[in-house]
């Protein structure tokens, strides 16, 4: 059975490495790494009086875990710009009512960087900004900073449809 409806010959799943994290209309510069999109369903626990053996179990509340992004320090100030909405020190405010939430979409491509799924996040908010890691002299590695995200729900778009591939 074909595993892919337009792309009949292909067995292989997408890969996990190319992929591109939109917000206010653009793609954000130099995301390296996206957390998983979790999201999970709690329990409501409770027996009934006459079979106290035993619990029945019921969905309650959808829970939706923060979405972490991290990328290579650079110049680009869109992760600092976001959690300064949050928390800005030069203005002296906690909070920045203005884009203090966004909506973000992250997209999956295929081996020739074309769009394969999309998810849409809904009202992200920056809940922790890392803005540089811990430096060592001997070390040989990237510099990363990056960004927790609440966010209070994610579907896949499903405007995008499997592109043919050549």
């Amino acid at each position: 059975m074909a595993q892919f409806s337009v792309n009949t010959h292909r067995f292989d799943p997408y890969k996990n490495m190319k992929f591109r994290v939109k917000w206010d209309g653009r793609y954000v510069a130099g995301v390296s790494k996206v957390s998983a999109l979790k999201r999970s369903t709690e329990v409501v626990s409770h027996r009934e009086g006459g079979d106290p053996t035993s619990q029945r179990h019921s969905p309650s509340t959808w829970k939706f875990e923060p979405i972490t992004l991290e990328r290579g320090v650079t110049h680009d100030p869109e992760f600092e710009n976001w959690t300064n909405n949050v928390y800005s020190v030069e203005g002296g405010s906690v909070l920045t009512l203005k884009n203090f939430r966004k909506d973000i979409i992250i997209e999956l491509l295929n081996e020739q960087g074309v769009v394969a799924k999309a998810y849409k996040v809904f009202r992200c908010w920056v809940s922790e900004y890392q803005a540089l890691p811990e430096l060592d002299a001997n070390g040989h590695a990237v510099a990363f900073e990056h960004l927790v995200l609440q966010n209070e729900g994610w579907v896949r778009d499903t405007d995008v449809a499997e592109p043919a591939e050549t």
